[in-house]
């Protein structure tokens, strides 16, 4: 059975940082592109950042320059370190294994709070 799990979420001020971490279990994990979402209150979820298997990345407009998301395939772990925050990111943060389309995956971690104070 896959399972994710989210760690490193928190309270924090505007223009703090944070690390977020998800472990990924009961799958091969060197071959799996894995990503990032967010959902705010009120809002979709929305992507943030992936990581495929080669290494490439991508991130939404609006974190891009701020967040940097990578990966230890020796630990089985994402992470997506968040630099200079803001308000606007206050969020749920899921990280999401396997994509079956650009924004469906097949895999989701339970999610992790952040929130940022302004």
């Amino acid at each position: 059975q896959v399972q994710l799990v989210e760690s490193g979420g928190g309270l924090v001020q505007a223009g703090d940082s944070l690390r977020l971490a998800c472990v990924v279990s009961g799958r091969t994990f060197s071959s799996v592109t894995m990503a990032w979402f967010r959902r705010a209150p009120g809002k979709d979820r929305e992507f943030v950042a992936v990581v495929r298997s080669a290494g490439s990345t991508a991130y939404a407009d609006s974190v891009k320059g701020r967040f940097t998301i990578s990966r230890d395939n020796a630990k089985n772990t994402i992470y997506l370190a968040m630099n200079n925050l803001e308000p606007g990111d206050t969020a749920v943060y899921y990280c999401a294994a396997e994509p079956i389309t650009v924004v469906m995956y097949r895999y989701w971690g339970q999610g992790t709070q952040v929130t940022v104070s302004s």
